[in-house]
C-alpha cells in the first residue's frame, strides 16, 4: 500500500471512529497532495508524498515555535498532535549518531574540509538523509565537522 492509499484508508478509519482532529490532520494533507497531483496532471509517488509530509511538518514545528512564543498554549498543543499524526507517515527518523556517521563518510566522498566548501558537501548529503532526517539537525552536525 502506497501513502496516498494509506492516507486514504486512515481518513476513512478517522471518520467511523469519529477522530475530528485526526480526520482533519489527513484531510489538510490529502488537500495539499491533491492540489499537487492537479498541478502536475498525474498522480505523485510516495518520494514526492514524503517530500510533501516533511513540508507539512516543517510547516507546523515553525508554527509551534511561534504560538510557544506567543505563549499561545492551546494552539501550540495542537500543532504538536498535528506534527505527531503525519509524523506515522513519514520513515523513522535517523538519530544524531547516525546523521554523522552519514556526514563523516560524505567529508571522506567529497573531500569536504571547510566552510567554504558546505554547499558541495550539503548537495551531496542532502539526497542520502533525505526523508529521514531534519535539514536543520543535518546542518547542524555538518558545521560541527567543517570549523
Amino acid at each position: 500500500m502506497n501513502l496516498s492509499e494509506r492516507l486514504n484508508e486512515d481518513m476513512k478509519q478517522a471518520m467511523k471512529s469519529k477522530d475530528k482532529f485526526t480526520l482533519s490532520t489527513i484531510r489538510m494533507v490529502r488537500s495539499t497532495i491533491k492540489n499537487l497531483e492537479i498541478d502536475l496532471k498525474r498522480a505523485l509517488d510516495d518520494n514526492e508524498v514524503l517530500d510533501i509530509l516533511g513540508r507539512e511538518i516543517k510547516q507546523r514545528k515553525d508554527a509551534l515555535y511561534e504560538y510557544e512564543k506567543a505563549g499561545r498554549d492551546e494552539l501550540a498543543a495542537n500543532a504538536k498532535v498535528e506534527i505527531d499524526i503525519i509524523s506515522q507517515y513519514l520513515p523513522t527518523q535517523l538519530s544524531e549518531e547516525e546523521i554523522k556517521v552519514i556526514v563523516q563518510q560524505t567529508i571522506h566522498e567529497t573531500g569536504a574540509s571547510s566552510k567554504a566548501e558546505m554547499g558541495k558537501l550539503m548537495s551531496a548529503l542532502m539526497p542520502k538523509v533525505k526523508g529521514l532526517a531534519d535539514g536543520k539537525l543535518v546542518n547542524q552536525v555538518v558545521q560541527q565537522f567543517l570549523q
